[in-house]
């Protein structure tokens, strides 16, 4: 503890009276809002905070300099074996806490054992494989499916859709505030825009049941809760894949709609996977990844594919070139036209 002998939860003022200070993580919480954090990763930094807390004994990281923070992430390297990803998430959460909630900048944090980062291959299914596993999808999970192949959608870009982001007559999605607080428009796949309106309009009704009944209220960005307190309840803001059963808010005591979970999602889809009897590890990310492997063996150029994806850096976009339709680096392999060409298998040398 400090050499006051006060609790770092306390802060001392010109009378006997002590006034507590908002705790450590409510700090994180404000500051994430302040910067416009996506709610993951204000959840994600705060796990990290607690755990770095836990690390070093319940010590307010105030009392903790680079020393301690080394040794943090050198222990989620060595000891627990951490990938390097989530070893970069813990550096990054604890450098927000230092730098921007208690304004103190860390010095150089050299030597840290460093998880090693794999160089990986995206798994990318074919079209037949595709074909086969949305065969075996039904309704929402079906749609949600169709969007991340068709419109090359993350997933929780796909179940967070509104209303007021899909535009039939353009065949155009809009992803606001994608990873990396990206904006970015899209294709909206003509195969499913008759099915789509069909469930748009299915969501309308029970909307207008929903505010019939007093409800039909979802979440809003909080600044736009509060400037527009109606808007939760209007048209262009529900969700487009509105969840079955509503919930109490807590904080406001108001009747809202959630959106389909993205775990319920990842379940159905899993199962359509081993049901079409696939060989490969497939997840609902790998559809985003056949989305843009299968436009560039279509000829598209890597620019429009990178700005469809919303990637930042050309080089993620890259990774795709690696896993088109004529295996390794997409070279042919010189056995090909020569050993189906006919003959047994030949004699000679080995």
């Amino acid at each position: 503890m400090r050499a006051t002998g006060q609790s770092p939860s306390y802060q001392g003022g010109a009378g006997g009276a002590k006034p507590a200070r908002p705790k450590l993580l409510d700090r994180v919480r404000e500051v994430a809002r302040l910067r416009h954090l996506s709610r993951r990763t204000e959840a994600a930094y705060a796990g990290w905070i607690k755990r770095f807390v836990r690390f070093h004994g319940l010590r307010h990281p105030d009392e903790l300099g680079e020393a301690e923070v080394k040794a943090f992430l050198a222990d989620l390297a060595v000891r627990q074996g951490v990938s390097a990803s989530t070893q970069n998430q813990a550096m990054a959460a604890v450098l927000f806490v230092y730098r921007d909630v208690l304004g103190r900048a860390l010095g150089h944090l050299e030597g840290v054992p460093r998880a090693r980062l794999p160089t990986r291959i995206p798994a990318v299914l074919t079209r037949e494989e595709v074909r086969a596993v949305m065969a075996r999808l039904r309704g929402d999970y079906w749609l949600v499916a169709s969007l991340l192949y068709g419109s090359g959608l993350r997933l929780l870009e796909a179940v967070t859709l509104r209303v007021k982001d899909v535009d039939l007559g353009r065949r155009e999605l809009r992803i606001r505030r994608g990873k990396g607080q990206l904006d970015r428009a899209t294709v909206l796949p003509g195969s499913v825009v008759d099915r789509l309106a069909a469930h748009l309009e299915a969501v309308r009704l029970r909307h207008q049941a929903d505010v019939a009944a007093g409800r039909g209220s979802v979440e809003l960005p909080e600044a736009l809760e509060r400037k527009f307190p109606a808007a939760s309840r209007e048209w262009p803001w529900q969700w487009v894949f509105p969840a079955r059963r509503q919930y109490v808010d807590r904080a406001t005591g108001t009747v809202r709609r959630h959106h389909l979970h993205p775990t319920a999602m990842q379940r159905v889809f899993r199962e359509a996977v081993l049901a079409a009897g696939l060989s490969k590890r497939a997840s609902c990310h790998t559809l985003r990844h056949s989305f843009a492997t299968h436009l560039l063996e279509s000829g598209y150029d890597i620019r429009t594919v990178q700005t469809l994806l919303g990637h930042r850096d050309l080089r993620t976009t890259m990774q795709y070139t690696h896993v088109l339709n004529r295996g390794g680096l997409g070279v042919r392999s010189p056995a090909d036209g020569l050993l189906d060409a006919g003959g047994s298998g030949g004699e000679g040398a080995g």
